[in-house]
């Protein structure tokens, strides 16, 4: 499964991606809006990346490379995953910092909401963020999810989001969709 973008390539997982995932998130200003140092080290990115292939083969959809479609370099990671032992899925994106505030990560997790209510037929999506993560808490509000609560996820507490099919479909007119079995974001919000 691809998904494309007007700038992305989605798509998913792979074992040979784990070096690219630790120069990305080994960055002190990355990982710190992903619990920290300590979660990203290559042993706990290791497993992680181990997870993520496994909710690939069993959702068919999963966190995985973000590449951007002029180089196709690997400039992020995002997608679709269970949000720990809550039974909710969750959207999430991060990007190497020289490719932060660019747009991207609403670009990307437009794509997931949309192949998430459209393709997968979720009834929900959540997204989690460090209460001082602004930016990510405006991505969220931007696609029309809204503040629930603050909860503990990945060690730290977290704000935490969430959006229902019906929440965005008025939404979901800003995202063309091309044919064929690609998602395709055509237009940024």
């Amino acid at each position: 499964m691809l998904i494309e973008t007007e700038r992305l390539l989605m798509r998913p997982p792979a074992r040979d991606d784990l070096p690219a995932l630790i120069q990305m998130r080994s960055d002190e200003d990355v990982s710190r809006y992903l619990g920290g140092a300590a979660m990203q080290s290559p042993e706990a990115l290791d497993k992680r990346l181990d997870f993520y292939i496994n909710c690939h083969t069993r959702y068919g959809f999963a966190m995985g490379a973000l590449l951007r479609k002029a180089d196709g370099a690997m400039i992020g990671w995002g997608g679709l995953q269970p949000l720990e032992e809550t039974g909710e899925i969750e959207v999430g994106y991060s990007f190497a910092k020289a490719h932060w505030g660019r747009g991207y990560a609403t670009e990307t997790a437009a794509a997931w909401l949309r192949y998430g209510f459209e393709r997968a037929g979720l009834a929900r999506i959540v997204a989690v963020a460090s209460p001082e993560n602004t930016a990510s808490r405006r991505v969220m509000e931007k696609l029309g999810m809204r503040y629930e609560k603050t909860e503990p996820h990945y060690g730290a507490d977290c704000v935490f989001y969430a959006i229902s099919r019906e929440e965005f479909e008025p939404h979901a007119g800003l995202y063309a969709v091309r044919e064929g079995s690609n998602i395709g974001v055509t237009s940024k919000p």
